[in-house]
């Protein structure tokens, strides 16, 4: 379900993954971890798919994930300074935010 969801929407299955793990009882570090290792495995198979069906664009891509490399080295510092308790709203507040944006936007 979770290659499903990734591959359809492209948010990499850290928002169906990040959650399980933290409901079988993950830490917030350990649950966004391991989610990353999960999401390269799911991330190579939904490119080879999206590649066969002619649906990437390489240099946009290879822009995005330079940019997306030192955001990761950020944010993997950042997480450790983050209770999981704090981490579970955070993460809450920032899912429902995005699911409004896009039920409101036009």
């Amino acid at each position: 379900m979770v290659g499903v969801g990734a591959s359809f929407s492209g948010l990499g299955g850290g928002f169906l993954m990040v959650p399980l793990l933290l409901f079988l009882g993950y830490s917030a570090q350990k649950a966004v971890g391991t989610s990353f290792l999960g999401i390269l495995v799911i991330s190579i198979s939904a490119l080879v798919a999206h590649n066969r069906l002619a649906n990437v664009d390489y240099k946009t891509g290879i822009l995005l994930g330079v940019g997306g490399i030192i955001g990761a080295q950020i944010g993997a510092r950042l997480v450790e300074h983050v209770s999981t308790a704090s981490f579970k709203k955070i993460f809450s507040v920032i899912l429902v935010g995005l699911a409004a944006y896009l039920f409101f936007n036009k």
